[in-house]
């Protein structure tokens, strides 16, 4: 594919060590700008193991950075190559910065850390600053980063807030501040405040596949369907077998299917072990992994799962009923989020620490009862977030005040690609 002079190239980084929830996040991005601007071309550049898994569209492609491992304390270290955490870093450093040299882009969207793990998007910012780079930088944060007291004093540590004051043009919030307000939470000074513009979450699109496609292929046809799944499935072992075990205590009848998805990152004696566990149980289903989480929600009746961005706004996207049972570490990030809208009538939430199989069994019943599905509250939930950044990085790209309205922004915006 030849590029016109008029084309905008984007670099998004996701450093993505954990799961899946990040790589997916940015992916739908950066198919969203593709999708709203026929001259933009993306390079990501990602730690995750599981890039390649993914179909990647057009005018989209990536640079696959070496892996990284993060402990439940929070703690990086070298994944697969044999070499000290500071040489891998090295490497991956040099790999962005001749990413940035060569790929000369227009934006940079940076996920969640400003100066990245362990400071490798240092070299390259601080090159671009000295040679006056054109390169407009954006800095895209999760709803919640962890608790406040836990935040606050890293952002301070790490100097975040001067990386957002002296680098970057914007930061752009995947949330509402309805529900979580960050600016306020974690104590942002008034020259980061004004940078921040909250998108909304965001809305994951809908599978081609029926619901009942998804039903037929696993033999569900008339029973009430429940869907458990633990994202990348890392850590996600306990939530799977607690609810097994609580099944194999409390059969739920034939009226009532189980669909498990365990996660391409559980391992193999691990998924074998909830496998056996399966066998006593009645009407369920286990697999690996599915490529169509969104299809398999729509199947279900009830979701059980943790507490990931991804999955919250696929559940809001559905407005599905779920209950969540979130990691709280290496970060409180998801049992925040829970609660938040579990307050709000949402979702159901269990703390892990409460977590039992009688418990999660009954709330499994309950919800099955429950005939409110639909909460109202599930309409008022903000699901912009796509078009939003979208709107923000093409008025950054394009030199276009954000106060413009939208028709003479998009003039603006053909005049220079003319």
């Amino acid at each position: 594919m030849t590029l016109s002079k008029q084309s905008k190239r984007i670099i998004v980084y996701s450093h993505d060590t954990f799961g899946l929830g990040n790589i997916r996040r940015m992916l739908a991005i950066s198919k969203s700008l593709v999708d709203a601007d026929p001259n933009v071309s993306v390079l990501i550049l990602s730690g995750s193991p599981m890039l390649h898994a993914f179909r990647i569209p057009d005018r989209i492609d990536y640079i696959k950075l070496p892996c990284l491992s993060r402990s439940v304390k929070g703690d990086y270290s070298v994944k697969f190559l044999d070499m000290e955490y500071a040489q891998l870093l090295t490497l991956r450093s040099n790999i962005i910065l001749s990413a940035v040299l060569d790929f000369d882009p227009d934006l940079i969207l940076v996920d969640k850390k400003p100066y990245g793990v362990s400071d490798e998007l240092g070299a390259a910012l601080n090159l671009m600053q000295r040679r006056g780079h054109r390169a407009k930088l954006v800095l895209l944060l999760r709803d919640i980063l962890d608790s406040p007291e836990s935040t606050i004093p890293v952002w301070k540590k790490n100097g975040y807030h001067d990386a957002i004051q002296s680098h970057y043009d914007k930061v752009l919030v995947v949330g509402s501040p309805e529900i979580y307000d960050m600016r306020k939470e974690y104590e942002f000074p008034d020259a980061s405040h004004e940078k921040v513009d909250f998108c909304g979450y965001i809305a994951r699109e809908r599978s081609d596949k029926r619901a009942g496609e998804i039903r037929q292929q696993i033999g569900c046809t008339q029973e009430r369907l429940v869907l458990v799944t633990a994202g990348g499935g890392e850590d996600g072992y306990q939530l799977l077998h607690s609810y097994l075990e609580g099944l194999n205590r409390q059969d739920m009848g034939d009226n009532t299917m189980t669909l498990m998805i365990c996660g391409p990152e559980m391992s193999e004696s691990r998924r074998h072990q909830l496998e056996i566990l399966a066998r006593s149980c009645r009407n369920v289903v286990i697999q690996e992994f599915n490529t169509d989480m969104m299809a398999c929600m729509e199947a279900a009746d009830l979701v059980v799962s943790m507490g990931g961005y991804n999955t919250t706004c696929e559940l809001l996207t559905l407005r599905k009923r779920a209950i969540l049972v979130p990691r709280v570490k290496p970060s409180q990030e998801q049992w925040i989020r829970a609660e938040r809208l579990a307050l709000q009538g949402l979702v159901r939430a269990i703390h892990p620490n409460n977590l039992t199989p009688k418990l999660l069994m009954d709330t499994v019943r309950e919800e099955l009862r429950r005939t409110n599905v639909h909460h109202s509250r599930m309409y008022q939930i903000d699901m912009g977030g796509l078009p939003r950044i979208s709107q923000s990085i093409s008025d950054l790209l394009y030199d276009c005040p954000a106060n413009l309205p939208a028709t003479i922004r998009a003039s603006t915006r053909s005049a220079s690609a003319d």
